[in-house]
């Protein structure tokens, strides 16, 4: 099957329904205020996107270790970047950076190595065409499984001084102390994975499904990459969610087990 191209006619019928959105949103009877908001974003997004396409197009053909290396390291900083910034409060110092790079590092790197070694297995393994797709999708995934969960163990640590510190004067260690809350933003973080694996085939059908269906590809080989995407999304969220709620709480107290929330500060 031909692939259908599309002209920058089409991708303009594409934009005016979000040009009509962002107008309604401005002047509608709800005044919602969104509409620069939405444009903004559209543009960006048509910026990066074609910037990226010219980026792979250089990577494809020079299929170079270490322009891979340089591109990854680029989407992990930016990765860990966009986690601060979506936390209502953030660790002070480079804590506010380190906690998220971290993660991402301890899951969606690893994961994604262990993908094109042990199971993709191209040649190279370093391949950009099967590298630079899954270190996408499992970052960007993981990114906002950590950012929802660091923000909800932020808030809940901030709301609950008074239990944590009355739970480490009765001899509890910061552990126990802070135990509850780190459940709880563990669950919030991995709540929109579990969502999508089970609504995936039944009320959506994926990224990567969508994407090699309309490439031409046959539907059986499509929703066999697209299970091992989620499963690989799976455990690099969850892995780097538990890698950072650790991280985090740790953060929350010093060397004498006090609870140090002036550790935090409000993100402007």
């Amino acid at each position: 099957m031909d692939i259908i191209l599309l002209t920058p006619f089409d991708l303009g019928l594409a934009a005016s329904l979000v040009i009509l959105l962002a107008i309604f949103s401005e002047y509608g009877r709800l005044k919602l205020g969104i509409g620069r908001k939405l444009v903004i974003a559209a543009v960006r997004a048509s910026v990066q996107l074609m910037a990226i396409g010219l980026v792979l197009k250089v990577l494809f053909e020079s299929n170079h270790p270490l322009l891979m290396m340089l591109m990854a390291t680029v989407m992990l900083l930016m990765a860990t970047r966009e986690i601060a910034a979506r936390q209502e409060m953030g660790f002070v110092g480079w804590w506010g950076f380190a906690i998220g790079g971290l993660s991402l590092l301890l899951s969606s790197f690893l994961i994604t190595l262990f993908a094109l070694t042990v199971i993709l297995s191209p040649t190279p393994w370093y391949t950009p065409q099967y590298a630079i797709p899954l270190l996408g999708m499992l970052l960007g995934n993981t990114m906002n499984g950590i950012a929802l969960a660091l923000d909800r163990l932020t808030r809940e640590v901030v709301r609950e001084r008074g239990a944590i510190e009355a739970r480490l004067l009765m001899g509890h260690s910061w552990q126990m102390a802070i135990q509850p809350y780190m459940r709880e933003a563990i669950r919030a973080g991995t709540i929109p994975i579990i969502n999508t694996m089970a609504v995936s085939g039944v009320v959506t059908l994926p990224g990567m499904m969508t994407g090699q269906i309309l490439a031409g590809n046959p539907p059986g080989t499509a929703s066999n990459y697209q299970i091992m995407i989620l499963f690989l999304i799976a455990a690099g969220t969850g892995f780097g969610i538990s890698a950072g709620v650790w991280l985090a709480s740790r953060r929350f107290f010093d060397e004498r087990q006090r609870l140090r929330l002036d550790r935090l500060k409000k993100r402007a």
